[in-house]
């Protein structure tokens, strides 16, 4: 491999899954780090760090200039970008081949045309990728996009064009509402992107999140890795992610690996990509964007392949070509991902931040991974994006992954309540999934606390004030000179 060094431009847990594929191929790792990182688990596992300015993400993991500094101080002849951050960065990725550092992802320009959903729109219908009804045009006054809306019919979908992580998006369910929803999408996007040009497309109620996985190498090859049903969200953000969808035949398989295979085509992609559909009831897909970079949840992709997709992101962009071709990668057994998250479901899932006091996983094995940046005792930051882990498992078929993710769930001892509700619930296990699961399923999944009885407030303060005579005693074991105790004799009790 001529990558002997890489950089990765990440922090977490995708800076360490980077790192331990680097290791197993013998390819050293460069980290670069923040402030508030400076004792964080990427760093001690990597090679060599660097420490690249303060926590704001602004002034450090998203500064080219330093990051291209560390690339080129550290002899680095690559950049792994992660995702997020730089990861989808056209700037970014010019400025790598400018300066002869290998950029691990697409071209710049299939970054730059799928980055616009109005351009990959275009581009998607002229290869033959099924779309779905919709306004992308340049003219943008109220009056314009009002009049398309009706056109297509209401409900409708208002984006930014340069929107993403659900921000700049609003749903305008009639056309009395339709001005309302357009500002209010404006406003978000001026703020998000610096950019409010909008498109409207049919909103389809109740649709389900499928994502394809591709890769392509510099040799005009791409194949699909099968699909993700990515369904389960909240906020537009994934919770729970499994390979492959259920209930989705072979035909309607194959008709969405060869799809997304002909929007990776057409955009010359080299590495690996996601090409998303929305689903319809009637299993009807439609072409919603590419995510051009590695996602979060590419490992449920590798267990069913048995394949490793950083491993072919260091061999591709080394120029190699694809370790498989199509007819070579079998889809065997299936695979869940549970996201750890430090928030608050009480709060609208708010991100929470501070010491993580008490972890203990899951025993990892063959079948069961637990991708995560995080160590006992670890600050969880507020300025970065709240997952903290990853738990993935494989079974056999649908039936057997789900029962250990529920097993792997209750002994993953960080606060995990939802999930462990989320994977058992019975419309979840029959496979009837839609980004609406949650909204529609609020009231069995956040069950509202039960007022504790007296018996348990009782028991509880009993239980601190055994922990208080144990501290006295040692306290007292310890001390010279007078002593005195304190025992539970002492104390009374009268029921409530």
């Amino acid at each position: 491999l001529s990558i002997e060094k890489v950089l990765i431009a990440n922090r977490g847990e995708i800076a360490c899954r980077v790192m331990r594929t680097a290791k197993k191929m013998g390819v050293r790792s460069v980290a670069v780090y923040s402030d508030a990182d400076r004792d964080s688990m990427h760093v001690a596992m990597a090679d060599e760090a660097y420490h690249i300015g303060p926590a704001p993400s602004q002034q450090s993991y998203l500064s080219m200039e330093k990051v291209l500094e560390v690339a080129k101080m550290s002899g680095s002849h690559a950049v792994h970008p992660g995702y997020g951050f730089l990861s989808e960065s056209t700037e970014f990725a010019e400025a790598c081949k400018q300066e002869g550092i290998i950029f691990i992802g697409p071209p710049s320009s299939a970054i730059r045309d799928m980055g616009i959903k109005s351009t990959s729109k275009h581009i998607m219908s002229a290869a033959g990728v099924p779309i779905i009804g919709g306004y992308h045009g340049e003219d943008q006054s109220d009056e314009r996009l009002q009049a398309e809306a009706a056109r297509i019919g209401y409900p409708v979908m208002i984006k930014a064009v340069r929107g993403g992580g659900g921000k700049g998006m609003r749903i305008a369910l009639t056309d009395s509402d339709f001005l309302e929803q357009l500002e209010s999408a404006r406003r978000e996007a001026r703020k998000s992107f610096n950019d409010d040009v909008m498109l409207v497309e049919k909103f389809v109620e109740d649709p389900r999140h499928v994502e394809v996985q591709v890769f392509g190498d510099m040799h005009g090859n791409a194949v699909y890795l099968f699909e993700r049903d990515c369904s389960v969200q909240r906020r537009h953000q994934k919770i729970i992610e499994e390979a492959p969808g259920p209930d989705i035949s072979p035909a309607v398989r194959r008709k969405l690996g060869e799809a997304a295979v002909r929007a990776a085509k057409a955009v010359n992609y080299v590495g690996a990509g996601t090409v998303e559909f929305i689903m319809d009831a009637q299993h009807n897909f439609y072409f919603m964007e590419m995510n051009t970079r590695l996602q979060v949840e590419h490992p449920v992709s590798e267990m069913i392949t048995g394949t490793d997709l950083v491993e072919w992101q260091l061999r591709v962009a080394a120029g190699e070509r694809l370790p498989l071709l199509q007819d070579d990668i079998v889809l065997r057994g299936h695979s869940f991902e549970a996201r750890i998250y430090a928030e608050d479901p009480n709060n609208d899932f708010l991100p929470g931040a501070g010491p993580l006091l008490h972890l203990s996983t899951p025993s990892p094995d063959q079948h069961t991974r637990i991708e995560t940046g995080v160590r006992e005792g670890d600050e969880v930051s507020a300025h970065y994006d709240p997952m903290i882990a990853k738990l993935v498992v494989w079974g056999e078929d649908r039936s057997a992954a789900l029962k250990k993710l529920r097993y792997c769930l209750r002994q993953y001892n960080v606060r995990q309540v939802m999930l462990c509700i989320l994977s058992g619930h019975p419309e979840f296990e029959a496979g009837n999934v839609t980004t609406s699961f949650i909204p529609q399923h609020y009231a069995d999944l956040f069950p509202a606390p039960m007022t504790p009885s007296g018996e348990t407030i009782c028991q509880a303060a009993l239980g601190l004030l055994l922990q208080e005579q144990e501290h006295t005693q040692g306290f007292t074991q310890t001390s010279a000179g007078e002593r005195t105790t304190f025992t539970l004799e002492h104390i009374s009790f009268k029921k409530v």
